[in-house]
């Protein structure tokens, strides 16, 4: 998840190592010494615990099973000399015994603090295999390691490897991801009654015909597209095409146009019946402390995570980090956050809002319809039991968001720790019965304390029809959270705290003091929570920019439920016509954008999560819809899933299960098909974090160099900065996916 990892360089960094790199005559030099082994291993080293020697002209090792991560076995080579802003080429067989180990290989520093340059993990086959990929160094170094990572895993097993290379200066190996068709439609459906949108990738500048045609061929609309010049975006010369007014139902659509047949869509509204139930059972595998059930999700059973059964040192008991505090709190349950076992309060938090803003929409919203969302409609083990079911999951967030409260008589009492995690990062694949990691309760901070008391107030007035306790224990909590913020406003996350697990730092909590403050005024109606909110700078400040909200911008979440929730606030329609404003913002950007969405960060510059960010910025919209009933919003916030779905650059739908061509390989420990076929891809419904033009880990670093816009994402599980799936992107995605099922 986004900021869990130190960014090995900036994005100018890597233009500049791009623009510096060495010619494409330079001769081809070996970096490695004796990577053929045949007659000694030396200079290659193990781990202590890895026994090395010749065989049949391989180096094999022996490699014992039950370490905690890849790095704690291993095979490398140190004082490899890199140039920067030269190209190389990685090569070697590999097998493993008995099939299916996974090793991680890497290229970088020997020494602290061992950023890795470049990384792959393939899975071996016994008879093996040969491997070869190409990289360009980002830094100059006489200190450079080939290791090869492989620990991590449950048993004893073999690593055999031969003719081992890192050959410099080769030519860069371009990355030119199949883009298919050059007419990128929505890929799953469009509302009958809705817009529809496409974008055609083309070099002609004047206008093109095109025409619509259904299932068995025939031609049901026809027009002409629209030239729109070099979009920024994705430096293509594009044309937009509007086939709004064609209103037919059915199947297997595709849109014609420059000799260019798109990818299949309906005209349907069922598809978004379906979205909107997968993007909130996307959290029911998403669940620590409890088995997943096979049969309420057939493919995704596993044993219940972090519950003090070995390997697991378990939730039940987590200490804090060395000097934090002298207690252990039970923090079991809650939703682990990402790929990752981590459980993260500011993430927590906004991912619950959403999810509960969801329900709360549904029952105040015009084109609401809460019964979808009701009690049976996800099959998790509450159903039946007379609570919405969507009502259900978010509680099993809420209880662990409230055990992470600092308990009465201790420093901080009141607070919130920022997280828990496992005390050093873990490779991949690992399902979360099988982390063996040390689990440590992290600092309490301000921000986190907020989150708590934001959700738990919310909570407290969606809950209290189906649960009076809960819903006054929430209450409670929330008013404690409340109270040692304002005591302690200002204690934030250390940005350096990010060793097995994110650190997700923030300097300034004023967003979330109004947050809280809101929520809590809508719950109790309290003139001290009214008050604080009138008096906030965020109240009247312009907080709808370009990117977004996110957890780390909470103010809209604040703003957007002062304006929907019924009240007394004074200035109650002055809140609501700033998020018309910002409504009116977003949708100027939609209309301007040719692959029509909200979202034109600076300098084009996509953020990390740049998805979530998108469908942010439509939900913004859709709340204008309900505020004003004008179609306008409407039309808005559904051409913004186009985007979203397969509307893009890349033609691919962001959303696993949707579309002819999806992601479906996001960054995980247990989604782990594509180095476990033993493992499942992620469950249909998760949303991939999208492009990020950082490219901060190093597989996209491999590939992506000097990507523009839309073009920084790869969808393969090593791409942690592009293609990570996470709570707080799925609740954007649960968010709009019912909104635009209501329209249906």
């Amino acid at each position: 998840m986004k900021r869990r990892r130190t960014a090995l360089l900036s994005l100018t960094a890597l233009l500049a190592a791009a623009l510096t790199a060495l010619p494409a005559a330079a001769d081809e030099v070996e970096q490695l010494k004796n990577g053929t082994f045949d007659t000694t291993t030396d200079p290659w080293w193990t781990t202590s615990n890895v026994t090395a020697g010749l065989s049949g002209g391989q180096l094999c090792a022996d490699v014992p099973g039950g370490t905690a991560n890849r790095w704690d076995a291993a095979v490398g080579q140190n004082d490899v000399t890199l140039a920067k802003g030269e190209s190389y080429r990685i090569s070697f067989t590999a097998n493993g015994t008995p099939a299916g180990h996974v090793v991680r290989a890497i290229v970088g520093l020997s020494v602290a603090p061992y950023d890795t340059w470049f990384e792959v993990s393939p899975q071996l086959s016994v008879s093996g295999d040969s491997y070869a990929y190409t990289f360009t160094s980002p830094v100059d170094t006489t200190q450079g390691q080939v290791g090869f990572q492989l620990g991590g895993q449950a048993d004893d097993w073999r690593f055999c490897m031969d003719d081992v290379s890192l050959l410099g200066g080769v030519e860069p190996e371009p990355y030119e991801p199949d883009t298919g068709p050059r007419v990128r439609v929505n890929q799953v459906a469009y509302l009958p009654a809705g817009p529809k949108n496409a974008t055609l990738v083309t070099d002609a500048t004047g206008k093109l015909p095109w025409q619509v045609k259904n299932a068995a061929g025939t031609t049901v609309a026809h027009g002409w597209t629209v030239p729109r010049g070099t979009d920024v975006s994705s430096a293509q010369n594009v044309h937009s095409i509007d086939f709004g007014r064609y209103r037919g139902r059915g199947q297997g659509f595709t849109l014609v146009a420059d000799g260019e047949t798109s990818r299949p869509f309906d005209i349907d509204a069922r598809a978004y019946e379906q979205l909107r139930v997968d993007a909130v059972k996307y959290y029911y595998t998403q669940r620590s402390g409890i088995a997943i059930r096979d049969d309420l999700r057939p493919g995704y059973g596993r044993p219940a995570g972090h519950v003090n059964v070995a390997p697991n040192q378990g939730d039940a008991n987590v200490p804090c980090q060395p000097g934090v505090c002298d207690y252990t709190l039970d923090v079991t349950g809650g939703w682990y956050d990402a790929g990752d076992h981590g459980k993260y309060v500011v993430n927590g938090g906004i991912s619950t809002w959403e999810v509960l803003s969801t329900y709360e929409r549904s029952l105040l919203a015009r084109t609401g319809h809460p019964g979808k969302l009701g009690d049976g409609s996800l099959a998790i083990p509450e159903s039946g039991n007379k609570v919405p079911d969507i009502l259900d999951e978010a509680r099993w967030e809420l209880e662990f968001l409230l055990k992470m409260q600092v308990p009465d008589g201790q420093p901080l009492a009141g607070m919130a720790h920022h997280k828990m995690h496992d005390e050093q990062w873990t490779g991949l694949p690992l399902l979360p019965s099988d982390d063996p990691q040390k689990r440590e309760l992290h600092p309490p901070t301000t921000e986190a304390t907020l989150n708590l008391a934001a959700t738990a107030a919310q909570a407290a007035r969606l809950y209290r029809p189906y649960d009076r306790q809960f819903a006054t224990e929430a209450l409670a909590a929330a008013r404690k959270a409340w109270s040692a913020a304002l005591a302690h406003p200002a204690v934030h996350p250390d940005p350096n705290d990010g060793t097995g697990g994110g650190a997700y730092p923030d300097t300034d909590a004023t967003d979330e003091f109004y947050w809280a403050a809101a929520e809590l005024y809508l719950t109790t109606g309290q003139k001290d929570f009214e008050q604080h909110i009138l008096n906030s700078p965020v109240h009247t400040a312009d907080i709808f920019g370009p990117l977004g909200y996110d957890w780390a911008r909470t103010a809209a979440a604040g703003r957007l439920d002062l304006a929907t929730v019924p009240s007394k606030l004074p200035g109650r329609d002055k809140v609501r016509q700033s998020v018309i404003k910002g409504a009116d913002t977003y949708l100027a950007t939609l209309k301007s954008h040719p692959y029509g969405m909200p979202y034109a960060p600076e300098g084009n510059l996509y953020d990390w999560g740049s998805n979530h960010q998108i469908l942010h910025n439509a939900v913004v919209i859709a709340t204008g819809y309900d505020l004003t009933g004008a179609s306008k919003y409407r039309d808005g916030a559904l051409q913004s899933m186009d985007y979203i779905l397969g509307r893009n650059a890349l033609n691919i739908s962001y959303v696993t299960g949707y579309g002819e061509v999806d992601a479906r390989n996001q960054h995980s420990r247990w989604y782990a098909r594509q180095l476990d076929p033993n493992l499942p891809n992620p469950p249909k419904g998760t949303l991939a974090g999208g492009p990020n033009s950082s490219i901060q880990d190093p597989y996209a670093q491999s590939k992506l160099q000097g990507c523009v816009g839309q073009f920084c994402y790869i969808d393969d599980i090593q791409s942690w900065s592009t293609n990570e799936h996470t709570i707080n992107w799925n609740s954007a995605l649960t968010r709009m996916a019912s909104f635009v099922a209501d329209q249906g």
